[in-house]
């Protein structure tokens, strides 16, 4: 069921009290855990409904969809997320409109946003998506393959690398979205005792977030919770 944007204010409440309940039962600040509200199909006047209700963090999947939005929506200072896959003849224009790109799984295209981003703006801030559980159909680089990816995109100069993000399956044989998430904080640990000072974590939508904020989730990004099903 779709959200009417009449009523969008009361859920970005709801879900923001969600947030504030789930840090402070993990020891948590509140105000480390930003939330990204996923607007994949979502209108821009929805997003501008949100906005008043004070969301500034925007994920879209779709370059071409949100590009329309960003343009309508230009008077407003807002933080872009791309959280989709990236493909190779889209580089330049993700890197000249986004903020952030949660979705790096190969150096190439780090590498080529590195070189697309335009020297006025500040670096692009990146997290790596890591597959913790094969899937065929989702993207994502091994965790063993995590630290040669990190260190190697941490060197270019357009990018600053954040952190790590991760999609777990909707099934996982038996094992809790709150294990998975556990192995990424723990990933993310491990390359900052090898010398990296990442600070983020991409992790938890709109069934698991809580889980993902008492495992560290810094950005959570969450879209039926606060626009009903699509």
């Amino acid at each position: 069921m779709l959200i009417g944007p009449q009523n969008s204010t009361l859920h970005v409440n709801h879900v923001r009290s969600r947030i504030r309940q789930a840090a402070e039962a993990a020891g948590r600040n509140p105000a480390a855990i930003t939330l990204v509200a996923v607007t994949k199909a979502q209108t821009a006047e929805t997003i501008r409904v949100a906005a008043t209700a004070g969301v500034t963090d925007f994920g879209e999947n779709y370059l071409q969809e949100a590009s329309a939005k960003m343009d309508q929506l230009a008077d407003l200072a807002l933080r872009w997320h791309f959280i989709g896959a990236i493909q190779s003849n889209k580089t330049r224009a993700i890197a000249e409109r986004f903020d952030w790109v949660h979705s790096i799984d190969r150096l190439s295209t780090a590498r080529r946003l590195s070189e697309q981003r335009p020297f006025h703006a500040p670096p692009l801030n990146l997290c790596l998506q890591v597959e913790l559980v094969p899937e065929p159909t989702k993207s994502g680089v091994a965790p063993g393959e995590v630290p040669a990816l990190a260190a190697a995109a941490a060197e270019l100069p357009r990018v600053r690398l954040r952190g790590l993000m991760c999609v777990p399956p909707l099934q996982t044989d038996g094992m809790p979205a709150r294990a998975l998430f556990a192995r990424l904080r723990i990933l993310l640990e491990q390359l900052n005792a090898s010398g990296h000072k990442l600070d983020t974590l991409s992790m938890g939508m709109s069934g698991d977030f809580e889980s993902a904020i008492a495992e560290g989730a810094t950005l959570v990004r969450i879209g039926t919770a606060l626009f009903g099903s699509r």
